[in-house]
């Protein structure tokens, strides 16, 4: 009895990256400057990711259907040294992680998003806002003649909370890899993305939940029943939002329709980190530089150090901060297609190759058009 082999899949123009992911390399080659970059700027990270986790997390909890939340980026401390140190921006930019969760929100896609329209949800959230509004007749009354909007409202704080646990995760992560550069155990780019993998399958089958104290009651939102994992349902559809797709940012594209700048249609965007311009996101009013600018309070001496050496020093510092973090997130996003896989990488089953193979080349048609190439130079 004869086999049929499977067809052999057209060779693909990004096929030497391919091989990479299937042979446990990565998608960013190894050099020691780029493990120096890399690890450096995911230690800042780690440390920004731990604040605007807690913020999140602190804005579902405490600000819920608070419609005028002045004072949501506080975490429930206010004092007026706060409040100077935040008109002078002297201070994290929670707005940056408030951006990244309206791309989520706006993106949506996952287990997640078709939760958010169920009917279960929609009947946990009716529950939770006739409490917490039976004695505020005008918001009652907002939502009578309105009725999707406090339910809205709603999903947004889901995704706020969903964000935060998923950078809760990220932040640690980024933090013990850290530790392990520093401790000699992590040398390469490919002991950086095998450490990255190993703590996003660890961390998969995490569940996302969600719930909310009013009045000393509990109403869940997004209980463990409804199944909600960090990998699939969280971490996935983040890579797809920010990574891949991002927002048009404002004054840099026009929204006119007319005027055809922004794809008609949202998988056809590509404003994600894997596509910045790095000199554009160095500038006021584009939303990643507030990244930028709380990164550069928590960076590493010897990543200091290394940009002072170079260029123009620490002049066009938040150029070379965006760089280097795109250079991490092509080692978080191959960890996380790695991860992805649908079978092992090594398998010896020509139909598991095959799949493995069209699994990775449906990723890199979307990275034809990415800074791949510029970060191998």
């Amino acid at each position: 009895m004869t086999h049929t082999l499977p067809k052999p899949a057209s060779v693909h123009p990004l096929e030497p990256f391919i091989d990479r992911l299937l042979s446990a390399d990565a998608l960013l080659p190894h050099s020691d400057t780029n493990v120096l970059e890399v690890v450096g700027i995911l230690k800042s990270y780690g440390v920004v990711l731990d604040a605007y986790s807690k913020n999140l997390i602190y804005i579902a909890d405490h600000q819920f259907l608070v419609l005028f939340p002045f004072f949501k980026y506080f975490n429930g401390e206010v004092s007026f040294g706060k409040l100077l140190k935040h008109w002078w921006h002297d201070r994290i930019n929670f707005e940056y992680a408030e951006y990244c969760m309206k791309a989520m929100l706006w993106h949506g896609g996952g287990k997640m998003d078709e939760y958010l329209d169920s009917e279960e949800f929609l009947a946990l959230c009716r529950t939770a806002t006739t409490a917490k509004t039976k004695s505020n007749p005008l918001v009652r009354s907002i939502n009578a003649v309105f009725p999707d909007f406090l339910t809205e409202q709603v999903r947004q704080l889901a995704y706020y909370s969903a964000l935060g646990q998923f950078w809760r995760v990220m932040s640690d992560l980024f933090i013990d890899l850290s530790d392990a550069y520093d401790a000699g155990k992590v040398n390469t780019i490919p002991e950086v993305v095998a450490f990255i993998k190993a703590g996003l399958v660890a961390a998969a089958s995490n569940p996302i939940t969600y719930s909310v104290n009013i009045n000393g009651q509990t109403y869940d939102l997004m209980p463990k029943s409804a199944g909600l994992t960090f990998l699939m349902d969280v971490a996935v559809p983040y890579v797809e939002a920010v990574f891949f797709r991002g927002a048009p940012f404002l004054g840099t594209v026009s929204y006119n329709a007319q005027a055809n700048q922004i794809p008609a249609e949202q998988g056809q965007f590509q404003y994600g980190a894997l596509y910045a311009d790095p000199i554009p996101v160095g500038g006021a009013g584009i939303p990643p530089t507030l990244l930028m600018q709380d990164m550069r309070h928590f960076l590493p001496d010897y990543l200091t150090e290394f940009y002072l050496a170079s260029g123009r020093g620490l002049d066009d510092v938040r150029v070379k901060i965006c760089q280097s973090f795109q250079k991490s997130m092509f080692c978080v996003t191959s960890a996380s297609l790695q991860g992805l896989l649908p079978h092992a990488a090594d398998t010896t089953n020509p139909q598991e190759q095959v799949a493995n193979r069209d699994f990775l080349a449906a990723w890199m048609d979307r990275l034809m058009t990415s800074r791949l190439d510029v970060v191998q130079l």
